[in-house]
């Protein structure tokens, strides 16, 4: 029999020695524990950091408490000592009911809206046949035919926009004076617009005079316009020499113009 050669491997230990191995390590480890003797819980340190947390906590809500009520009464001082306001208007008491005669004429206004805007004459309306006193004597109406007009010797004259002489539905204006050593009372139609500025009087000595002017209801293209100018200081005669007439529309751009009058036109 060949005896066995060093280079064969040898058997593993059967389970039963691994077992009883184990289980002397066991022993061993377990009496060691029994030697070991654990540190105490801290639990007073534990309790201690609980309580300070609490009373930080406890400082924390009570500081907010006193913001939160501060922060309530200055609302509510605020609220008391602002004055009350109410979006409706107080009704004004009632006036008492007055039917007032028309009054005269005042000179013409030339009322300006923005910086810059051009002037503009308010254009008064008036009913047919309303009589309107235009002063010194003088006095204006209109009706549907067109323009009337009498002066202090009671004589009356008209200028009529349906007679065919005017065109109205084009841009135009005409002419008429009567006057004494005193003054003269110039007056005529404006028409062709329903967006009249103002028509302005520029004598020879350069002043400029607007006129005041009248319409009937409605906007109905035409009006009348009129102005009183004085005579000249140390004139025997009224008159001032020639004069231009010029129409203006509410942008402020000249539509119609009758240079150089003289007269009645």
């Amino acid at each position: 029999m060949t005896p066995a050669s060093d280079s064969e491997p040898t058997s593993e230990p059967s389970s039963a020695a691994v077992s009883d191995v184990d289980g002397r390590l066991r022993a061993v480890f377990a009496e060691a524990a029994h030697d070991i003797t654990p540190n105490p819980l801290p639990l007073a340190a534990v309790r201690r950091r609980g309580r300070a947390h609490r009373r930080r906590r406890a400082v924390t809500l009570a500081a907010l408490a006193v913001l939160s009520v501060s922060g309530a009464a200055t609302v509510a001082e605020l609220s008391l000592s602002a004055p009350r306001t109410d979006d409706r208007a107080a009704p004004a008491p009632p006036g008492p009911s007055t039917s007032l005669p028309a009054t005269p004429a005042t000179p013409a206004t030339a009322v300006t809206g923005r910086a810059g805007a051009p002037p503009v004459t308010e254009v008064r309306v008036v009913r047919p046949g309303q009589r309107v006193d235009a002063g010194r004597g003088w006095t204006v109406w209109l009706t549907a035919e067109g323009k009337h007009w009498t002066g202090a010797d009671g004589y009356e004259n008209s200028r009529s926009v349906t007679d065919g002489n005017i065109d109205t539905a084009v841009p135009g204006i005409s002419y008429q004076s009567e006057g004494d050593g005193t003054g003269t009372f110039h007056s005529g139609l404006y028409y062709g617009t329903r967006s009249v500025g103002r028509v302005e009087l520029r004598e020879e000595d350069g002043r400029t005079v607007p006129a005041e002017l009248l319409e009937l209801p409605g906007r109905p293209g035409w009006g009348v316009w009129y102005v009183y100018t004085p005579a000249a200081p140390g004139a025997g005669s009224p008159d001032r020499g020639t004069a231009d007439l010029n129409l203006y529309d509410r942008a402020g751009g000249r539509i119609a113009e009758l240079p150089g009058i003289r007269g009645n036109r």
